[in-house]
């Protein structure tokens, strides 16, 4: 495949603009269209991005050689399965879906058209993520603090799965073990729905995570740090710096060692966008795939079905 993929963005709110923005300019691709179910909205969007606004997703069956879809959540499997069907790949935003039994639909009917199913964790594509990456060695405790002040959306899913579930993806693709138990509480304090939430995650390998989520902060904090023999490791994802310290030995007295490493600093989406585009045009599969935020909403469910067996 040469010619440039025909790409559209369904669903341009919060995320999906950007999504929009960074597909309208990257090399490989032509923005063919964008939908949204306010068309005003869609207009408005298409014109910053050189393109058209299009009624109807339907309306792309056949125009197009990939999609992303940043609708709400609960239309995700209804958004997604047409074009999954008709063999055209997808972008799906995170969480997956509404529940495992949507996320395995999506992937069974990827997999039988044989396309790309990815997903948006989008902190996997953060620079400083791959920068620590290649220093983590069977962490035994990571702490993970994910702060916000309170959103104008995503309100029709709880914070586990609106914000949490970045961190439990990124937990998941870097300790070698399963999930074997798991204390969690949940308050809902603006919203009928939970707003902040810990979870303290207790895999086989005897690893544990502690991850505190809210979208009631006054300030914004999006960390998470790595304790591992001999080392510590904490990354700051907005600002996307790595500290890292180890313990040299072999002489008098061990000493700490250490400080920030070099980080190439990008736009997570932007490499997350041409990471999928990427696999629809190789015929591999992207680095966050159905099966991974398969995988991150089945964990998800585990922790609010451990809130509200608690409460």
């Amino acid at each position: 495949m040469t010619a440039k993929l025909r790409v559209a963005v369904i669903g341009v709110g919060h995320l999906g603009r950007h999504h929009a923005r960074i597909l309208g300019s990257l090399e490989g691709a032509t923005l063919v269209g964008v939908v949204d179910a306010k068309a005003d909205r869609a207009s408005e969007i298409a014109a910053g991005c050189g393109t058209v606004a299009v009624r109807s997703a339907s309306d792309l069956l056949g125009q197009v050689d990939a999609v992303s879809i940043a609708v709400p959540t609960e239309a995700h499997l209804a958004v997604a399965m047409p074009f999954l069907q008709h063999g055209i790949p997808v972008l799906v935003e995170k969480p997956l879906a509404r529940d495992v039994s949507e996320a395995d639909a999506m992937i069974d009917a990827a997999a039988r058209a044989g396309v790309v199913l990815a997903v948006g964790h989008t902190e996997r594509y953060n620079p400083a993520v791959a920068a620590a990456a290649r220093y983590l060695d069977n962490p035994r405790f990571i702490e993970v603090h994910r702060l916000g002040t309170f959103p104008e959306r995503s309100l029709d899913i709880d914070v586990v799965f609106d914000l949490m579930i970045h961190d439990l993806d990124l937990v998941l693709s870097l300790v070698p073990s399963e999930v074997s138990s798991i204390e969690a509480v949940g308050v809902p304090v603006l919203t009928g729905r939970v707003d902040i939430a810990n979870a303290r995650l207790r895999f086989e390998n005897g690893c544990i995570a502690n991850i505190t989520a809210s979208r009631i902060s006054r300030d914004r904090t999006r960390k998470i740090r790595f304790f591992q023999q001999d080392a510590y490791l904490s990354i700051d994802y907005a600002a996307q710096e790595v500290e890292m310290y180890r313990l040299v030995r072999g002489q008098e007295r061990p000493a700490i060692d250490g400080g920030k490493l070099d980080v190439l600093r990008e736009e997570p989406l932007k490499r997350e966008l041409a990471d999928f585009l990427g696999a629809v045009r190789e015929g591999r599969r992207p680095l966050v795939a159905g099966e991974d935020g398969r995988r991150a909403l089945a964990l998800a469910q585990r922790i609010t079905e451990r809130m509200a067996a608690g409460n």
